[in-house]
Formats: structure tokens, C-alpha cells, sequence
């Protein structure tokens, strides 16, 4: 747990400093610090991100951060979160502009490590209170900082979500989890259940989550604040088996992650209303689990999407796309300014893109603002093509389209794609996030991600939403 203020005053008792340490020259700025550069050497101050020293003064103690001359005040707040221990308030003090004192509230809260209820002794979950006070202008200390630590909340409330295991979560107490997150805001709610989605012509969704027990879902989320509309999908499969193209057993490891993208349009929605800003937001959450059993849909099955499209089933390990199709359906309906989907689609986008960063494709105004949007607010994006020569591999004799190519390898991430591209109009504005990297961290916490879930595009879906907003 923590408190976060901002003061303009340094404290007068006891306190701990925590201060960027790139090398001996960074620490000139602090008048108040006792630490010669030879005691620096026999401390061993390190410039390593996350390295850290702690020095008694006469003050209480110096909290020497690891800090890279190019890294932001984002990342260094979210290290001094990780290495921030219970006791006297610990003060950043780093003369921060007006966007700087938001960058250093998300780091000191998304930093955090994301608590686990699954253990029966956890030190996360009973983490004496940490106290956090960012030195600022006297001006700068009435900003209100409430929204931003909401923003950030919401980050962490999705992070759960998607941390928690297929046995709890599944589309109807997903759809019921999307309902309590945002009970609060001006969102309207709608879940439709097997019927709904029956009478809707929901053939994706309904076809990937008929090998389950428990059945498919659709969430629809909408929010009204005036100005442009921007339709926002994703993927929300609780976990994939492959279905009767079943994974092998470690490939199965981490499949409750699979519906990442749907927790991050929601996480969108929820911050945007949050937010108030003005635009209007309609969110689709298709949601399914993907299993085998007598009643799944079987590899050469032809289903029909929402727009009446048919697709010859080739591989039902390829399901996202699936899913997602009826989602973008719904969404072009509505003629939105803008449609941005969200997936964990394809093994393929982490094997071009490695871990951090997540593939963009799509067509229209839409990728060079959301290219823009992810770079404001420091996350990683690659704009990757979608070359028409590799459409022809998704052709099918028996249906209007199959949904891979078996037996080709090459290009997964932007076949997937071109696939998605079939159910929105070609003269949209269409951006296409393939997350299957980054949604989860399975390694150390870096930047604002913890271990785990790690909420990605969240914060570029706002500052997408906010620019239209401002554009209005």
C-alpha cells in the first residue's frame, strides 16, 4: 500500500531522499547530502537501472537510484516504487515540470508489484503503508493528482483481472468482473449470453465457445462524452486449449493470458469515463474459452460471421481471429471515426517483435495516431505491413475464407492481420494492436511492468482518446 502528495516544503523530520544516481555530478544539484565521491566508491553507486544505495544523513537516509541519463521520470519513480521500503515518507525531489508530476504518480504506482489473494502467506498482501511526497513548486503543489491516481488504479484493477486463472475466470464472471469495474463511471453495460449472441449472428464467438461448459459472452461497453467515436474490440479468450488442435502441454503454460486484450479495451473504456473526456467510446469484449470436447467446432468446419462472411475453420488454435471478427462487425455497424482492436494474437508477433513491443497494421488515419499516441506516453509499437501478396494464402475452395494457411509459417502476424482487414471497411480507419508479447512479463519487472500482467496500450488507448477529444 501507499500515499502519494505532493509538497512544496522539504520535511522537517525524519525523511528519505530518494535521488536519480547516474554518476557523481548528478548528485551536485543536492545541497542537503554528506556523501563524499570517495565514499560513493566504496558504496558502490551504480548508474544500473533499479540499482540502489542507502546512505545515512542527518536527515535520515539518501536512497542513490540507479538512474540512466536518458531515462524518464516515469521509469525512475517506478524504481525507486520496487526498491521502496515502509518507514519514514521517502521524497522525491527532482523539480518535476506540470506532465513530469503525472509521469512520477504512474511510476510510483505502476511500479508496484501486482498482489496475488492465491497465496495463503503473502508478504505483498500485507505490506506495511509507504509514504510518497513529490517536492514541487509551491504553484504546482495545489494540482489535483485524484484522476491520475484513479487512471493508475484501473491500471491495476486490469492487471488482477488478467493475473487471475482460467478456473475463476471464464466469459460469464469476466463479462460480471467488466460489469463491477465499471459500476462507477457513466458507462452503459450490456452481456450477451449464448441467445443473444445466437440472434445476433454471432458466429465467431459463438463457434470457438461451444467446446466449453461455460459458455461464450459478448460485452458491450459505451460511453458518451460528446465529440468523435472510437470503437475499441478485443480479444477475451480465458484460455485457450487449441481447442480439437490442441496445444501441446507447455505451450499451454500462460493461456489465462489470452484475453489481455479484452481486459485492456476495457481498462480503456474505464479510464476515458474516468477521465471525462470528451469522446465517445463503444467497447466490444468477445469473450469465449477455448476447449475441446464433443461439441467444439472441428478443423474444417465452415462457421459464419456477423457480416455473413463464412470462414473454413482450418486450425482452431487460430480462434482469436475468430472472435475478433464478429467484435469489428458490431464495430463497423456503427460507422466509429476510429476502430482500434486489441488481441494476444499470434505466437508470430513475439517472434518478430520479441517481448516489449507490440505489432501495429491496420489502414487510415488510425496508425500513424496511434503511433503517436504510444510514443507520448513511452510505450512500445512497431508499425508492420500487411503485404497483398500474402492475402491469397487465405483463400479457401469451400468458403468465402479459411483461417490460416497450414503449412506456411511465414509472415503468421500479418496473415492474421489480412484476416482481421475482411471485416472492416477498406476506407476505415483501422488499427490492429497484436499484444502477444508484452501483454505479460514473465521475467523481471523493467520500466512501469511488473511481473505478470502488465496492462500495456492502456495508456495509449487514453491519449489516443484524448487527442480526439481535443480535436473536436
Amino acid at each position: 500500500m501507499q500515499r502519494i502528495s505532493l509538497i512544496s516544503i522539504i520535511p522537517n523530520s525524519n525523511y528519505q531522499l530518494a535521488i536519480p544516481y547516474s554518476d557523481k555530478e548528478s548528485l551536485e544539484r543536492y545541497s542537503q547530502l554528506e556523501i563524499p565521491s570517495e565514499q560513493l566508491g566504496l558504496l558502490g553507486a551504480d548508474s544500473k537501472s533499479g540499482a540502489i544505495i542507502r546512505v545515512p544523513q542527518t536527515f535520515g537516509f539518501a536512497l542513490l537510484i540507479g538512474s540512466p541519463k536518458a531515462q524518464s521520470r516515469r521509469d525512475f519513480a517506478a524504481s525507486v516504487a520496487r526498491t521502496a521500503k515502509a518507514g519514514a515518507p521517502i521524497v522525491i525531489a527532482v523539480g518535476p515540470s506540470d506532465a513530469e508530476i503525472d509521469e512520477i504518480v504512474q511510476g510510483l504506482v505502476l511500479g508496484q508489484k501486482t498482489p496475488t489473494f492465491y497465496k495463503s502467506k503473502s508478504d505483498d498482501n500485507v505490506k506495511a503503508e509507504i509514504e510518497f511526497q513529490i517536492l514541487v513548486s509551491e504553484k504546482q503543489s495545489q494540482i489535483d493528482i485524484e484522476g491520475i491516481l484513479k487512471v493508475c488504479q484501473t491500471i491495476l484493477d486490469v492487471r488482477q483481472i488478467v493475473n487471475q486463472p482460467a478456473n475463476d475466470l471464464y466469459p460469464e464472471s469476466f463479462a460480471q468482473a467488466a460489469k463491477d469495474l465499471t459500476s462507477n463511471q457513466a458507462i452503459e453495460v450490456e452481456i450477451w449470453d449464448e441467445k443473444r449472441l445466437e440472434l445476433e449472428r454471432c458466429g465467431g464467438i459463438l463457434g470457438v465457445g461451444k467446446g466449453s461448459t461455460r459458455g461464450p459472452r459478448l460485452v458491450k461497453l459505451q460511453y458518451r462524452g460528446g465529440g468523435k467515436h472510437l470503437a475499441l474490440v478485443g480479444k477475451g479468450i480465458t484460455f485457450d486449449t487449441g481447442g480439437l488442435s490442441i496445444k501441446p502441454a507447455d505451450a499451454m503454460v500462460g493461456m489465462k493470458y489470452d484475453m489481455a486484450g479484452a481486459a485492456t479495451i476495457l481498462g480503456a473504456i474505464n479510464a476515458i469515463a474516468i477521465l471525462k473526456l470528451e469522446v465517445n467510446v463503444t467497447a466490444w469484449m468477445c469473450l469465449a474459452e477455448n476447449m475441446p470436447s464433443g461439441q467444439a467446432t472441428r478443423p474444417g468446419d465452415v462457421l459464419m460471421m456477423r457480416n455473413g462472411k463464412t470462414v473454413e475453420v482450418l486450425n482452431t488454435d487460430a480462434e482469436g481471429r475468430l472472435v475478433l471478427a464478429d467484435g469489428l462487425c458490431l464495430a463497423q455497424e456503427e460507422n466509429p471515426d476510429h476502430i482500434i482492436d486489441v488481441a494476444t494474437l499470434t505466437g508470430a508477433a513475439t517472434v518478430a517483435l520479441g517481448n516489449r513491443y507490440a505489432g501495429l497494421m491496420g489502414h487510415g488515419a488510425a496508425i500513424g495516431l496511434l503511433a503517436e499516441s504510444a510514443k507520448r506516453v513511452d510505450e512500445k509499437l512497431w508499425e508492420m505491413p500487411l503485404p497483398e501478396e500474402l492475402r491469397a494464402l487465405l483463400d479457401s475452395e469451400l468458403a468465402d475464407i479459411a483461417n490460416v494457411k497450414i503449412g506456411s509459417r511465414a509472415g503468421g502476424m500479418l496473415i492474421a492481420g489480412h484476416f482481421l482487414s475482411e471485416f472492416v471497411y477498406p476506407e476505415s480507419s483501422w488499427g490492429h494492436l497484436d499484444i502477444a508479447g508484452p501483454a505479460n512479463n514473465d521475467g523481471a519487472p523493467y520500466s512501469v511492468i511488473p511481473n505478470g500482467a502488465s496492462g500495456v496500450m492502456i495508456r495509449t488507448l487514453i491519449d489516443f482518446a484524448r487527442q480526439l477529444g481535443m480535436a473536436r
